[in-house]
């Protein structure tokens, strides 16, 4: 029984060197079909030209990778030999898949761009001085276009779109770790602006504890002990305020924006706590817009003020006399704290971060309206904040920078846009200018073809060839007029142009190097 190889099939047991030179060989292959299938073409110039093109068609193969360009030479040489036009059998299939391979591997267009003008440039002289005529010019341009350059355009559009198809997937990824990087900052700001109300209330409720311990320190009943304890009580609550405010001082960032949910506790109950520490705390009110009626943002910058304002009193004028001062009126709010002058005594002042009115003035703008703060008259200080009562316009952030990944996928898409436009225009351009050109020729050509009536004159039979030539125009015409029959076996026949408006024409036969016949001929329309 004959099984599998132990080793796996036979591509895979072939060196790696070897495996990697399959593609080449069986794109030469391929190549040599067009001169193999015709190679039986009359005349030994062209026979050689074919023989020629299977060690070239080779060295093709083997520049394809790093000079693409230099592979589209190489079969453009032969293929120039067996026909000036460049329309051969032998090399269009050579021609268009190496112009093909060209386009796939190039990342620039300037380089083809300017070979392929070298190539059209070249072929003036050589259609000139081969055919000593210009129209197959044209036609050489055509089968330049059709066979190299529209080939090329195709690899190039292919490249374009694997480059664009590479890029969106790279891009995606890229969006997606962006998204994921969005929704984690998400969930940590959003902790830390729990952070930030629990320091705002902890630390409230932390600055009533030491104010009531300062307040037993210095009561004249307690003994020496319990006023140590209660002084050792409110320097606890202090160190504990100031930890905490280092904690969430870390949380917090630079963009971080103030919740936009109201308090659920009414300044009414917050000054009733203040009052049950100790604080000696006195609300003045005027107006009739009850806080229920206040917007959410309005509402909660309201009780921030209030709160922050007797937090700082508690914290660094301990046993001073606070006003709360709130005057309501249809279009503004206005809300003053100011607390007199810290009592003397033994308590020292609680640390501070200094950040509190900071963060304060940003909820206050955010609510739409403004906040003031500073020393009062008597050594006290007060902190005053104006408010919509019925919401106010915020300050627009700025918009957002695009993402990296959005910059590039725009960049990438205008690229692709150019690239399509030079795709189509190219090929376009091209065929105008060719058509434009070869219309421009057709007017003034029959002047470079036209033999002057008195050197045909002097033409007599028997001249030599070059004789001839020295006394006729370089340019001839591409064929005889219509109705002129074809010349014997063994002569060759050029023709000339009577006159640029008329359509007879000059014909000189040569048969071994000798003119051996002249005439004129007239076309089919004007035969008798």
């Amino acid at each position: 029984m004959i099984g599998p190889h132990p080793r796996g099939p036979v591509h895979r047991r072939l060196p790696a060197r070897l495996r990697g030179r399959l593609p080449g060989l069986a794109l030469w292959l391929i190549l040599c079909g067009g001169p193999a299938a015709t190679f039986d073409s009359p005349g030994a110039l062209q026979r050689w030209a074919t023989l020629a093109g299977f060690p070239l068609l080779g060295l093709a193969v083997l520049l394809r990778k790093r000079w693409p360009l230099g592979a589209v030479a190489v079969p453009v040489a032969p293929s120039l030999m067996i026909s000036v036009q460049l329309a051969t059998g032998a090399y269009s299939l050579a021609l268009a898949l190496l112009g093909y391979l060209a386009g796939v591997r190039m990342g620039r267009a300037q380089p083809a761009l300017w070979f392929f003008t070298g190539i059209a440039v070249a072929g003036v002289p050589l259609c000139a001085l081969v055919t000593h005529s210009l129209w197959p010019w044209f036609t050489f341009l055509i089968a330049l276009l059709l066979n190299v350059v529209l080939p090329w355009l195709v690899g190039r559009h292919g490249r374009q779109y694997a480059e664009l198809a590479r890029t969106g997937w790279q891009l995606a990824d890229r969006m997606e770790r962006e998204q994921q990087a969005v929704a984690d900052r998400t969930r940590l700001r959003e902790r830390a602006r729990i952070a930030g109300d629990m320091h705002d209330s902890l630390g409230h409720d932390l600055a009533l504890i030491a104010l009531r311990a300062g307040a037993l320190e210095i009561a004249p009943g307690p003994d020496a002990d319990r006023r140590a304890a209660a002084g050792e009580l409110r320097a606890a609550a202090a160190t504990a305020t100031e930890r905490l405010r280092e904690i969430i001082g870390v949380l917090r960032t630079d963009d971080e924006g103030a919740p936009r949910t109201p308090a659920a506790e009414s300044v009414t109950a917050l000054v009733r706590r203040a009052r049950a520490s100790g604080m000696r705390v006195t609300v003045e009110e005027a107006g009739e817009v009850p806080d229920a009626e206040l917007p959410p943002m309005t509402g909660h910058a309201l009780h921030r003020v209030v709160q922050e304002a007797l937090t700082n009193a508690a914290k660094h004028a301990p046993g001073a006399a606070v006003t709360v001062r709130i005057v309501r009126s249809a279009e503004r709010l206005r809300v003053t704290v100011a607390n007199g002058p810290r009592p003397e005594g033994p308590a020292p002042d609680p640390a501070s971060g200094g950040s509190g009115l900071v963060g304060l003035d940003e909820r206050v703008r955010l609510a739409g309206g403004t906040l003031r703060s500073g020393p009062t008259p008597e050594g006290g200080f007060a902190l005053t904040a104006r408010l919509p009562p019925h919401g106010g316009p915020v300050t627009a952030a700025a918009a957002p920078e695009p993402t990296t990944a959005a910059r590039e996928l725009a960049k990438a898409q205008r690229q692709v846009r150019r690239r399509l436009r030079q795709t189509v225009s190219l090929p376009l351009a091209a065929l105008v200018a060719l058509l434009a050109l070869m219309g421009v020729f057709a007017l003034v050509s029959p002047g470079w073809t036209a033999l002057d009536r008195a050197a045909y004159d002097g033409l007599r039979t028997g001249m030599r060839r070059a004789e001839v030539v020295s006394a006729a125009p370089f340019f001839t015409l591409d064929a005889a007029p219509d109705s002129t029959p074809a010349p014997p076996r063994g002569w060759s026949c050029t023709y000339y142009s009577v006159g640029p408006d008329s359509s007879s024409a000059y014909e000189l036969c040569f048969a071994d190097d000798r003119l051996v016949r002249r005439q004129v001929v007239h076309a089919r329309r004007d035969a008798p």
